[in-house]
């Protein structure tokens, strides 16, 4: 591999939080212009791990043009490879992590459900992330952790691909180091190597997506 893959696989592995499958009461499944992570939710429906499956997003930058909202489009997925519909409960509104945090909460509180362990589903690269965003707003529930089973290299499919995930793993990356004095995030520890690893793809160019400052 040459640098930039080899710090990108850096970071990549820091951002999977390598949890282990345990039965919980829901999956819920964050929405976002990649469909692999609703067939992880089905997958895992299906193996067992849980009898509801959630799917949670509205219309993001990326999907502002589609004719369905995320968990509307992540639903009919599902509902393709056999997952039955009334196992299935959709939160339509949100637009950013907090919101699916939150505006999920507040369906299931809705819905009379208290729910005490969650399978939460993202991009791979989100997991970390999406983990310390949950436990944030949402404190109470245990989280499992789960993504497409891909690696680093399975997972980017062109180069232009593999250059956007790494401009959003490297700004997601600051965002778990600058978020939690915001308010929005519980800290993380990130290790030498992995600061490291950002600071060498920063100055390789890899600055798209960080915070304006």
């Amino acid at each position: 591999m040459d640098e930039v893959d080899t710090n990108a696989k850096i970071i990549w592995d820091y951002m999977l939080m390598h949890h282990e499958l345990k039965k919980a009461d829901a999956i819920l499944v964050f929405g976002s212009s990649d469909i692999r992570p609703a067939e992880r939710g089905a997958e895992l429906f299906f193996e067992g791990w849980a009898p509801l499956l959630v799917f949670s997003g509205g219309f993001g930058r990326k999907t502002k043009d589609w004719d369905k909202s995320e968990a509307e489009k992540f639903a009919d997925i599902a509902i393709h490879k056999g997952v039955p519909a009334d196992k299935i409960l959709k939160e339509t509104a949100s637009t950013n992590s907090e919101q699916n945090v939150l505006f999920t909460k507040k369906l299931l509180e809705e819905k009379g459900l208290n729910l005490h362990r969650f399978i939460v589903v993202h991009k791979p690269y989100m997991e970390r992330r999406t983990y310390a965003t949950f436990k944030n707003f949402w404190p109470e529930p245990e989280i499992i952790m789960s993504s497409s089973q891909l690696s680093f290299q399975e997972y980017v499919t062109s180069e232009e691909y593999k250059e956007k995930t790494i401009n959003i793993m490297v700004g997601d990356l600051q965002r778990i180091k600058e978020y939690p004095a915001k308010g929005f995030q519980i800290p993380q520890e990130i290790p030498d190597e992995v600061w490291d690893a950002y600071e060498k793809l920063v100055a390789l160019g890899y600055t798209k997506h960080l915070i304006a400052k």
